[in-house]
């Protein structure tokens, strides 16, 4: 079979065939032959990097997660202060998602997401985009010198979250047809701030 994947690495072009299989026909649809088979070599090929389809998924599920890490790391260090890194990550979350509205489907549906939403927990399974929010969060209570009680700083923590994550869930919708553009709004501080 020809090498299609360009001389690179073979895993990772198993991942972008498996990310493209799930955008275009749904995670139902992947499978070790297809990514095979969407790469050009043998059926079994991918088992030297994937002993299953739930390990490429996992695969799919870290490089996805990398992706959107890029977006809200580049929001953070782009920003004038913690409060503008916090409106970004908003922003570039919303856009990450709206750009890829499968990738959301594939981690928020059937994935399995921690994310611990008490202020003082640290651990090693949270997901990685709401360990940064948590993090520029309490950076933005101390640089604003605002003090609140641990209950009132995870309240508002989940409400930061949900509009963001609110936004990009309305945003995948193929059902839902908004009188605006997206990517204007997103620019302005409409839709978050």
């Amino acid at each position: 079979m020809s090498d299609t994947y360009h001389h690179g690495n073979l895993r990772e072009a198993l991942i972008e065939a498996g990310i493209r299989i799930i955008n275009e026909r749904g995670e139902d649809a992947l499978s070790l032959r297809k990514v095979a088979s969407a790469c050009d070599v043998s059926h079994a090929a991918p088992y030297a990097h994937f002993k299953d389809k739930d390990e490429l998924i996992e695969a799919i599920k870290e490089s996805v997660t990398e992706q959107l890490m890029g977006e809200l790391i580049d929001a953070v260090h782009s920003a004038e202060d913690s409060e503008n890194a916090i409106v970004g990550m908003g922003k570039r979350y919303v856009s990450f998602f709206r750009s890829n509205p499968d990738y959301f489907k594939f981690l928020f549906g059937r994935q399995n997401i921690t994310a611990h939403l008490k202020i003082e927990s640290k651990t090693d399974d949270d997901y990685p985009p709401f360990v940064l929010l948590k993090e520029t969060y309490l950076k933005y209570l101390k640089e604003s010198g605002i003090k609140k009680n641990r209950k009132d700083q995870e309240i508002e923590l989940v409400k930061i979250w949900a509009s963001a994550h609110g936004l990009a869930a309305i945003a995948c919708m193929s059902g839902v047809i908004p009188s605006f553009d997206w990517d204007e709004m997103l620019e302005g501080d409409e839709l978050l701030r």
